[in-house]
């Protein structure tokens, strides 16, 4: 199962953190603090994997990846597969790159909403639903034609007073 899913940049701002398991407000915080001070003193050419369990708890394993000034960052259990986790992280990162085209910290910053419902086409309750970049698309460009078609709806104008006239 995945634990939480944490995009940061490289000064320790969360941009995304969404944790699948309750943790009060303050341990997530204090979570966020302790993968960043792990994250920025590791040297570039060292293994994305990491141990998590001092600050996840037992059986917590971590994968990022270091894209320009964005970490991500997947933790999980043993259930899940290391390698399967840093695919999926591709998978996310591709996802977002098709939606903003070439995807910077801004695009996160301006589009919050938009980067946790491709989120959510990927992994919902700590469970990973969809791995095809493609796939995740198709779902946000039928919400996104949705939600279109649902604001036209209610762009119609109503009549003023509600009576109808005779």
């Amino acid at each position: 199962m995945i634990k939480a899913v944490l995009v940061m940049n490289t000064q320790g701002k969360p941009r995304l953190a969404k944790f699948y398991e309750f943790q009060p407000v303050e341990q997530q915080q204090e979570a966020i603090r302790n993968v960043f001070s792990v994250l920025c003193t590791r040297p570039e050419h060292v293994s994305n994997f990491v141990d998590a369990e001092s600050f996840f708890g037992p059986d917590s394993r971590l994968v990022y990846k270091h894209f320009a000034t964005l970490y991500f960052v997947f933790i999980f259990d043993s259930s899940e597969n290391e390698l399967a986790m840093l695919d999926l992280i591709q998978v996310f990162v591709e996802t977002l790159d098709k939606c903003f085209r070439n995807v910077c910290e801004l695009d996160i910053v301006f589009n919050y909403s938009k980067m946790h419902t491709i989120l959510d086409e990927i992994i919902l309750g700590g469970q990973v639903l969809e791995t095809s970049s493609t796939e995740v698309m198709r779902a946000i460009e039928e919400i996104a034609r949705l939600d279109a078609a649902s604001n036209a709806i209610n762009l119609v104008p109503k009549s003023v007073s509600g009576w109808r006239s005779r």
